[in-house]
């Protein structure tokens, strides 16, 4: 058949010729010119459901994302856009247009990738499903999920000349399922680092994009985390690293904004203005809209260095980054953000957060640690053993060894200070119940308190060892019971919110009959403990004079008694907090033990544990003023402090004062 006859035979030689033509030129046009921007100010509607500005989206609102979105259209030459931002600035509705656009005018597979599986769900129901049914021409191209056969899923979208996949970083299956022209890796700092054993879930969903070759593109977006793992500044570091440039409405300077300009007088965050760097004139917030307005000259800025920019040019990549004091009026304010500051100063947990989600910063682990020298010198007039002034309460840490089992015993006080009470070694094959008979005889030892009551244990926290000595740490938890002490599982992980989580159960043996239930297990994020009391070694204590003149001791600081010896201190900055890698390649932040022991650095991380389980963080005044009230002369008869209904004191046999003595050739 001659060419001219199959173009007539094909246009309605047959039932469908029509359709199948359309299709047919359909797959022949290039890709449109309308960019993501434009495509959102006509079609997205914003739904109640979802935001907090319902309506029609506007790109005028968020104008610093108008670049982003247009570097994410097919017509852009970017094959990678990296976004590192603070919190709520519109990235994820940024994706979200993304998606839409490519749904109506550039179909094609498209894998939307979340940290987890169960994020992914939340985003189709929350955001997606709300995206597809707020929109008439997405309406028609999307059936119901209700329709039989419809190709809607919670997870796959199936549209004409594609499909919408959306998975989470943590199912392997999920990102190999298909190719992907588009991908869209959202929040990838909380990617895990190795998926099933597959490597790295970002190269893992890029791998799709290979058969597109020039034509496919990225969009990775996230809230930075740890400086040194966060995968989102190491991409922005490779990329040209755009800054977005506002003028001053005074001078007319351009500049990005930084935190560092934000002045405001101490104790008054609501008088917060932005320092102009070149007239240094304070800017007013209610400048800031005109300020972003890119019709006064707002614009994305590269500030790489040359060479950085060179590269990044030839792989296609462009980066940007965004912090808080963008955020537009009626969102975040720069008071908020002052106010936010004065309040997280000497909380680093504080403190990271509003780095990561407000500055949209890394946080600087200060993993290095004091200098035990220094810290031995500054030693205390209080004698071990003994209860000084200012303790209200008691925990402990153990840590098994195959021959000992090792104890710190700490006080803690208002505002989270703490005194080092005495160590305790408990020597003997810990395989033998001779070692644990020991162990719970010392849960019964009171010390004496300066203002003459004894105080027993609140709490005790110990490792479960090394998987020799496992089973006879649970055997001895689960018969001391619940109420004094609990059994500890370190794990790693920086999560300053949940140091300890749990519990889960351990089932346990007795006699050959398995338990159900048997003990309750919490894991312990050491790193968060370690770091912090590596901070709260470097405070500096008040001088005699300022004692005198009723200065007080700084939140957090750690009292060490002057019989502490030197191997003590030793043990105690026994780590440093560094960079490694894994085999697979993959940058993570661990602390890596510098010397043969850190026993003192561990008991107190497992003390510190104890206290934190027990909620001495959240403690109210009140409740410091019924633990004082108990220490006060005439109450020596009651329970002792923070410790209801604790047996009298017994004394066993364990190592005497000099327990850092030499152990077998070699200093403890």
């Amino acid at each position: 058949m001659r060419s001219g006859e199959f173009a007539t035979g094909f246009e309605g030689g047959f039932e469908g010729a029509d359709e199948l033509l359309r299709a047919w030129k359909a797959g022949l046009a290039p890709d449109p010119l309308l960019t993501v921007s434009e495509w959102s100010d006509r079609h997205r509607i914003l739904s109640s459901r979802s935001a907090s500005e319902a309506g029609p989206y506007r790109t005028a609102r968020t104008p610093f994302m108008r670049e982003i979105m247009d570097a994410l259209s097919p017509s852009h030459p970017a094959r990678r856009v990296v976004f590192m931002k603070s919190a709520q600035v519109g990235a994820t509705e940024a994706g979200n247009n993304w998606i839409g656009y490519c749904i109506h005018r550039a179909p094609g597979p498209f894998l939307a990738v979340q940290p987890t599986v169960d994020l992914a769900k939340r985003l189709s129901q929350q955001r997606i499903n709300p995206l597809v049914e707020e929109s008439p021409e997405l309406r028609a191209l999307i059936m119901p999920s209700r329709s039989r056969d419809s190709g809607n899923t919670i997870l796959a979208k199936q549209f004409p000349g594609g499909q919408l996949i959306l998975t989470g970083a943590n199912s392997a299956v999920g990102l190999r399922s298909m190719p992907a022209r588009w991908i869209f890796l959202d929040e990838v700092d909380a990617y895990p680092g190795d998926i099933d054993g597959e490597g790295d879930p970002i190269a893992l969903a890029e791998a799709r994009t290979i058969s597109f070759g020039h034509r496919a593109k990225v969009f990775l977006t996230s809230t930075p985390t740890i400086k040194g793992v966060s995968r989102i500044e190491r991409e922005y570091d490779v990329s040209d690293q755009r800054r977005y440039f506002v003028p001053c409405p005074h001078c007319g300077g351009m500049q990005w904004l930084q935190f560092e300009r934000l002045r405001w007088a101490k104790g008054h965050p609501e008088t917060a203005r932005y320092v102009c760097e070149h007239c240094e004139e304070p800017i007013e917030e209610r400048f800031k809209t005109q300020m972003m307005d890119e019709a006064n000259g707002a614009c994305w800025m590269p500030t790489a260095d040359d060479a950085t920019r060179t590269v990044a040019e030839a792989a296609g990549v462009v980066g940007y980054h965004i912090n808080g004091l963008y955020s537009p009026l009626g969102w975040l304010g720069w008071a908020e953000i002052a106010r936010s500051w004065e309040e997280a100063v000497g909380n680093d947990a504080a403190l990271k957060t509003l780095k990561n989600t407000v500055l949209g910063e890394t946080w600087q682990e200060r993993g290095e640690a004091p200098d035990w020298q220094r810290l031995y010198e500054r030693r205390e007039d209080y004698q071990l053993g003994h209860v000084p002034a200012g303790v209200l309460v008691l925990t402990a840490g153990a840590d098994v060894q195959r021959d000992r089992i090792e104890i710190d015993i700490w006080g803690w006080g208002r505002n989270l200070q703490s005194w080092l009470i005495e160590h305790v070694v408990i020597d003997g094959d810990t395989a033998s119940p001779e070692v644990w008979a020991q162990l719970s005889e010392f849960l019964a030892t009171t010390w004496p308190h300066v203002d003459g009551a004894r105080m027993a244990l609140a709490r005790m926290a110990i490792d479960t060892g090394d998987g020799v000595t496992t089973a006879m740490v649970y055997a001895w938890v689960r018969a001391a019971g619940r109420g004094q002490v609990i059994a500890i599982k370190g794990v790693g992980g920086f999560d300053r919110s949940t140091p300890v989580d749990g519990p889960t159960y351990v089932e346990t043996t007795e006699g050959g009959r398995k338990l159900k239930r048997g003990v309750q297990l919490w894991k312990v994020a050491g790193a968060v403990f370690k770091s912090e009391l590596y901070r709260l070694l470097r405070l500096n204590p008040p001088t005699d004079d300022e004692l005198a003149e009723g200065s007080e001791w700084p939140a957090g600081y750690v009292h060490i008694p002057k019989g502490t010896p030197a191997e003590w201190f030793r043990q105690l900055t026994a780590e440093h907090l560094m960079v490694t890698k894994t085999r697979q390649g993959f940058q993570k932040l661990e602390w890596q033990q510098m010397r043969e022991r850190n026993e003192a650095l561990d008991c107190r991380v497992y003390a510190r544990a104890a206290a934190w389980l027990m909620g001495i963080d959240r403690w109210d005044e009140k409740r410091w003023e019924q633990l004082e009230e108990q220490l006060r002369p005439g109450k020596i008869e009651a329970a002792p402090a923070g410790v209801p209904n604790r047996p009298t004191q017994q004394h066993i046999k364990r190592r005497p004062s000099d327990w850092m003595g030499t152990r077998r050739g070699k200093w403890f």
